[in-house]
């Protein structure tokens, strides 16, 4: 099935589900008129409209108008909603689920036997189309379906096809760890208005550097181990300032604020 043949819909519509509606739209990969997107008020639909989108408040009308379906409802709304929509739900249906967890063994327990489903997990910015997004497909999706699934979501950012067990790290990693940047960028500006730079200016820089930095580490692929060492010279302030990381702890603690938000995670899927 061709990316412009789609007909998507979103079942909650959130600001996870916008960012990825937007993203489709930017790159032209599926027409406005092709989207229908439902929630149970007019709040979060407004948005949608204005982008030419269609809305409804009928989750099976979802079903009845899309070939891939994408459930972006809170975890513990979901199996409500599955129940809802399984009468609906036909072979020629994709089915991508954005619950966090919420397992593929639950989803196809909780769906009509050989259902395409995935389960994908994105993070916040997937909104500014600069997301990093892993998915897994259940055993009733094919390779058409995951290409098809990585071919669209490309126009949101980073998009790669993994094992469902790596879902859970990729929380830890990245959908908590644009947490841990947002604090290391809020202490970069902060040293820097300590030692008298204005807030708004300190602000933009750190985000900028944090920028910048990604940039030269995804296109040049090398270790950022070696891109530390380039920034360093011999007596220079960068080995004096990490010095003082160094004895802060700052990798062990990085690294173990990972395996708390994987293994919470992993906890959440069990409850």
């Amino acid at each position: 099935m061709e990316a412009a043949e789609l007909r998507v819909g979103f079942v909650g519509a959130g600001r996870m589900a916008g960012g990825l509606a937007r993203g489709l739209l930017r790159a032209g990969k599926v027409p406005a008129s092709s989207i229908l997107a439902s929630a149970p008020s007019d709040r979060n639909l407004d948005a949608w409209r204005e982008s030419g989108c269609r809305t409804t408040h009928c989750n099976l009308e979802v079903l009845q108008e899309s070939t891939l379906v994408f459930l972006a409802t809170k975890p513990h709304v979901l199996p409500g909603i599955l129940q809802e929509i399984r009468p609906a739900v036909g072979p020629h249906h994709i089915v991508v689920s954005l619950a966090a967890g919420v397992t593929l063994q639950t989803l196809q327990r909780l769906l009509p036997a050989g259902t395409k489903v995935l389960r994908l997990m994105p993070n916040l910015p997937c909104v500014v189309q600069a997301g990093a997004m892993v998915f897994a497909r259940g055993s009733g999706a094919g390779d058409g379906e995951a290409a098809l699934l990585k071919n669209l979501l490309s126009s949101c950012g980073l998009c790669e096809e993994v094992p469902e067990s790596y879902i859970n790290i990729h929380t830890g990693l990245s959908g908590s760890g644009v947490a841990y940047v947002y604090l290391f960028a809020e202490a970069l500006a902060e040293g820097a208005v300590k030692m008298g730079m204005p807030s708004g200016l300190a602000s933009r820089i750190a985000a900028q550097t944090l920028l910048g930095a990604a940039k030269v580490m995804l296109e040049t692929g090398e270790h950022p181990a070696k891109l530390r060492g380039d920034v360093c010279t011999p007596g220079g302030t960068t080995i004096h300032a990490l010095h003082q990381l160094e004895k802060g702890a700052l990798r062990a603690t990085v690294m173990n604020a990972v395996e708390a938000a994987t293994n919470r995670a992993c906890d959440m899927a069990e409850d």
